[in-house]
């Protein structure tokens, strides 16, 4: 019999690259855990590395041969909300897709499961948070000019309005950008009490190394949605002052739940390995999420799957999880950055 191919989207080049490691040892731990537990339907769960940063057109390409040519029986993967958005429309109901990664909310195609966080459950908390505790009203919010910092840009603004605050610029740089002088000059000058970022990895880091340089750490407060260990390991440690993030999952989290992950996850990479940070684990949930899904309908055919979703249940590092539609419902967390790791202060 052969093994059940998962194909696995994550980033390998490109402003979310640094990501990559991180997603690809988390979904080999889960294909360990699955293939323990007996595989899928007694096959053994291969994982097909896809590169999501190759282009929107390309990845899709790729991935619609690969079903056509019944190479890969469903898709796992943390990649940008463009490819999702372009994937899902073309993917019909030839196989199950489980797309982890934080975005900007609405997706509804059928077939398609989501474990990642919305702006509803993590942005906004987070504002009411830091509205409340901190005092902040007045936002200048940047962003990667791409769907999900679009759409959460818009969700944002109206969240500040109705915490009775206000957006003093909302202002998008192209992936992969360089240079945040104009930017920064630009928030010098705003008098904004803080910087929502809604910035793809490697083009935040080099935003917060600007913003320290330019000695605005000091008077103006970060949250960023999208910000994981290794981000402040890249920014540095003198660039993280009054940061903050938000997200389903900190390494830091103590939970019997995160405990244990962090425990087998270390014991099988090495306590040298790369830690896995909230976007390599959600690849270790949306594995997770198939196995549940699969399991529970007793088939890996779409539309046994859509009948049983409302029973899936299953148990990770996020603890336990239950879906509401397609979309997993989850515990999210307030982090301040200390150094080059979180700080995990509320629950939101």
């Amino acid at each position: 019999m052969s093994g059940f191919t998962v194909g696995l989207l994550y980033p390998m080049q490109g402003p979310a690259g640094l990501f990559g490691p991180s997603c690809l040892s988390c979904s080999i731990l889960a294909a360990d855990d699955i293939n323990r537990r007996g595989g899928m339907f007694g096959r053994e769960v291969v994982l097909r590395p896809i590169d999501a940063a190759a282009g929107v057109e390309r990845v899709v390409r790729e991935v619609e041969g690969l079903i056509a040519r019944r190479e890969i029986d469903a898709v796992v993967g943390w990649h940008t909300s463009d490819v999702r958005s372009a994937l899902s429309a073309r993917l019909g109901l030839r196989v199950p897709y489980v797309y982890t990664a934080l975005y900007e909310g609405g997706e509804s195609t059928a077939g398609v499961f989501l474990t990642g966080e919305t702006p509803d459950a993590q942005i906004r908390p987070a504002l009411r948070w830091l509205r409340h505790e901190r005092g902040i009203t007045d936002w200048y919010i940047v962003g990667s000019d791409y769907l999900w910092a679009r759409g959460s840009a818009r969700a944002s603004v109206g969240f500040v309005t109705s915490l009775g605050g206000r957006v003093v610029r909302v202002r998008f740089v192209p992936l992969g950008t360089a240079d945040f002088d104009a930017v920064i000059e630009d928030i010098g000058r705003s008098g904004a009490q803080g910087v929502l970022m809604l910035l793809l990895g490697q083009d935040a880091v080099v935003f917060n190394r600007a913003f320290a340089a330019a000695g605005l750490t000091a008077r103006t407060t970060r949250f960023a949605p999208l910000m994981d260990e290794h981000m402040l390991m890249a920014s540095g440690a003198d660039a993280t002052t009054d940061l903050y993030a938000a997200a389903g999952f900190f390494g830091s989290v103590v939970t019997p739940e995160t405990m244990e992950f962090g425990s087998r996850y270390f014991g099988r990479f090495g306590r040298a390995a790369c830690p896995p940070t909230s976007m390599g684990e959600s690849c270790f949930e949306g594995m997770l999420l198939l196995e549940a899904l699969l399991c529970t309908a007793g088939s890996a055919e779409l539309v046994d799957v859509l009948r049983r979703a409302p029973q899936v249940r299953y148990e990770g590092a996020r603890g336990s999880m239950t879906l509401r539609g397609s979309h997993t419902r989850q515990a999210v967390y307030l982090a301040r950055a200390d150094g080059c790791d979180f700080d995990v202060i509320d629950r939101l």
